[in-house]
C-alpha cells in the first residue's frame, strides 16, 4: 500500500509544481487602480493610487485559480486635491504614516460567464482584513511588437469603508454623509508574461 501511495505521489508531483508555474507581473504605465465615492450625496468624487505592484501565478495562459499577490502604496493616493489628499492620508482614513500599505491576496478565481470571473480574496487595509469578491472582466491577450505576451482585465467591485476603520464621518443636515460609506472599486490592467 504504501509503494503505491509513493509512485502515486511521484507521478503527481511534477504536475503539482507546474500547476502555476506562469508569472504575470503588471505593466504599470498602462494599468489604472482607481476608486470612487460619493461627496455630499449628490456627486463623486474619483481617485487613484499611484504606486502599486504585484505578481500573478497561472497555470499557463488560463486565468482560473491563479494566484494574486497585489500591493497599493497608500501614500500614492490623489483625488487631484492636496488638501483632500493629505486628509486621506491622516488616522481619519488610512494612516499612511502606520500603515503604508493596503494589500490584496487572492483565494479564488472562477469562471462566471463567457470572459468574465469572480475573484476572492483577502483585502488588508489598515490592520483588518476582510474577504471580498471582485468582478473581474477578461479582455483579451496579445502579443507586442516587441515579442511580449500581454492580457487585460477590467475589475469592479465594492467596500464598506467602514469596515476597514476609514472612520471618518460628517453629517449634512438632510442627514446624509459628506463622504458615502460604500467605495467603488475600478482597475485596469495590462499584465506582462514573464518570459521563462
Amino acid at each position: 500500500m504504501k509503494r503505491l501511495y509513493l509512485i502515486a505521489l511521484i507521478l503527481v508531483f511534477p504536475f503539482l509544481l507546474n500547476a502555476q508555474d506562469t508569472k504575470w507581473v503588471f505593466d504599470k504605465a498602462h494599468s489604472e487602480v482607481k476608486f470612487i465615492v460619493s461627496h455630499m450625496v449628490i456627486s463623486d468624487v474619483t481617485g487613484r493610487f499611484n504606486d502599486f505592484d504585484g505578481t500573478i501565478l497561472t497555470n499557463g495562459d488560463n486565468f482560473e485559480n491563479a494566484k494574486i499577490d497585489f500591493t497599493v502604496q497608500v501614500k500614492s493616493i490623489n483625488t487631484d486635491n492636496e488638501k483632500r489628499d493629505g486628509h486621506l492620508r491622516s488616522d481619519d482614513f488610512f494612516d499612511a504614516e502606520k500603515f503604508p500599505t493596503m494589500t490584496f491576496k487572492s483565494k479564488s478565481m472562477k469562471k462566471s460567464g463567457k470572459n468574465k470571473y469572480k475573484l476572492v480574496g483577502d483585502l488588508t487595509i489598515r490592520d483588518v482584513t476582510k474577504q471580498v469578491t471582485l468582478d473581474v472582466e477578461y479582455r483579451g491577450m496579445v502579443n507586442d511588437p516587441w515579442g511580449n505576451t500581454k492580457a487585460g482585465f477590467r475589475i469592479k467591485g465594492k467596500i464598506n469603508r467602514f469596515d476597514f476603520g476609514l472612520k471618518w464621518n460628517n453629517l449634512l443636515e438632510s442627514g446624509g454623509l459628506i463622504v458615502g460609506k460604500d467605495v467603488e472599486i475600478l482597475c485596469n490592467i495590462e499584465l506582462n508574461k514573464q518570459k521563462s
